[in-house]
Order: structure tokens, then sequence, then C-alpha cells
């Protein structure tokens, strides 16, 4: 069992140490794929939601969320997508909202009855384009084919060995990737993209103070029924709040500065 050993260590251990650049935060990352490739994917998903999801047609939800959006993009780094982002505004009542490479932004109708104003919806939309400011997606799909060339790797060195309960090592090595790996990577993008979403809505205006209530709202609206931390994709809500509070004087230092207050009705 040996090699089986020292290859997962080393499967985990490129997985810590491999980076090609550094997100905003000063993380170190792991990109495989390059930004155009990223760009057709995300356009390709999108025109796919808008094929199967109803689009809304109520006038007043589009320009209120378009507005939103449009007060937040000016702020977004240049080298993100040079291109005009697409918004549209999903009728559904999932209390959630996405960004995607190639600059797209959808949002569903049930997130506008969670997030109370333009400001908590300005903390959502924020924290969205921070993943694409991230490069979240890259950093998911190259660590996701790490793993599985990985697996594929340790699956045959099994086979070839006659090594006994191959399938039983292969599901434990699967659920140790996911829970030691992949979710803390999860979280780890959520909590970043948090804090990238509370600077971009601070400067373009919004006040940074309301994205604690919004986690607020939406810990109130799950009803408390989420799995344990450490078995899921995102922090605790409590974890997010404390993770904004720790960076909300940096915010408040920008939105003081802000030249235009957000005005979005």
């Amino acid at each position: 069992m040996k090699p089986l050993f020292k290859l997962t260590s080393c499967l985990l251990l490129a997985l810590g140490l491999t980076a090609c650049a550094t997100s905003p935060t000063g993380r170190s990352q792991l990109l495989i794929f390059s930004s155009n490739q990223l760009d057709q994917m995300g356009a390709q998903a999108f025109d796919g939601m808008k094929a199967e999801t109803p689009v809304s047609q109520k006038t007043s939800q589009n320009s209120y969320v378009q507005c939103v959006a449009e007060t937040l993009l000016p702020f977004v780094p240049a080298g993100v997508y040079a291109g005009d982002w697409e918004v549209v505004v999903f009728n559904d009542d999932q209390v959630n909202a996405f960004a995607l490479p190639g600059g797209k932004i959808g949002v569903y109708t049930g997130l506008l009855n969670v997030a109370k104003n333009q400001h908590q919806l300005a903390a959502v939309i924020g924290h969205e384009i921070g993943h694409v400011i991230a490069q979240h997606g890259n950093e998911r799909m190259s660590q996701s084919t790490l793993i599985e060339m990985g697996s594929q790797a340790v699956n045959q060195i099994l086979a070839a060995n006659e090594v006994p309960y191959n399938q039983a090592i292969m599901s434990g090595l699967g659920l140790g990737l996911q829970v030691g790996v992949q979710l803390p990577f999860s979280r780890a993008h959520e909590s970043e993209a948090d804090i990238i979403g509370l600077q971009l809505m601070a400067l373009a205006g919004f006040d940074p103070r309301q994205s604690v209530d919004l986690w607020q709202n939406m810990e109130a609206a799950s009803g408390g029924e989420r799995p344990a931390e450490i078995l899921s994709t995102h922090p605790a809500p409590q974890t997010r709040i404390d993770n904004l509070q720790a960076n909300m004087d940096a915010a408040m230092r920008d939105y003081t500065a802000s030249q235009k207050k957000a005005s979005c009705q």
C-alpha cells in the first residue's frame, strides 16, 4: 500500500502547492484554462439557462436589477471582461444569483424577496461578480481536472497490483478529496468573493453594512436548515458575517470616499 499512500500524498501536495496565478486577495491559484475558453463556456451555459428558464417580463424588476448591476460594473477591473455585460432576471423562486465568465449575470426573482433593498442586492451581485474577478470557475475546473487525473492514476496502480478492496479504497479516496480538498476550496472561494463583493459595492456607492443584514435575512429564509460547515460548499452565515465585519472598516472608507452614492429603486 505504500505506492498508493505516496501517490495520494503527492496528489494532495500538488493541489496545495501548485500555482500559476495569485487571486485578488493574495491566495495562490492553479489555473490551467485560458480566459477565452472560460468566456466561451460561460456564454454557452448562459444561453442554455435562457432556453430552459423563463425570463422575467416585468419592466420594474428588470430595470431595478439592471441598475444595480450597471452601478457595480464600472468598478470591475478592466482585464476581467472587455465586452458588454449581459444581465438577465430569471422568473424563478430560487433565492440566488450568479455571474459567469464572458460577462453574464443572472438574478432569480426569488432573491428579490430576501435582498430587501438595493444595497443588499448589490452585495449578492457583487459577490457573484467577485467569483468571476477571482477566476474561481477556472480554479475549480483546474482542480477537478487534476483530481480526476490523479484518481485515475491511483486506480490503475491498484488494478495493476491486484490490491484487495480496490473499489472501497477509491470511494474512500474520493470522499477524502471532497471533504479535505474540494469543500474547503469552495468555502475559500465563497469567503473571497464576499470580500471582493464588499469592496465592489462600497466603491460603487452601496452601503457595505447592508451585506451583514443580507446574510441575516438569508439565514432567516433558510430556517437554519443547512449541513455542518465542514460538509458544506459554503461557509455558515455567521462565519460570513464575521468575515464581512472584519473587513468592514476598509469597505466603509471606500464607501465614504465614493463620489456618488447608488440610487436604484
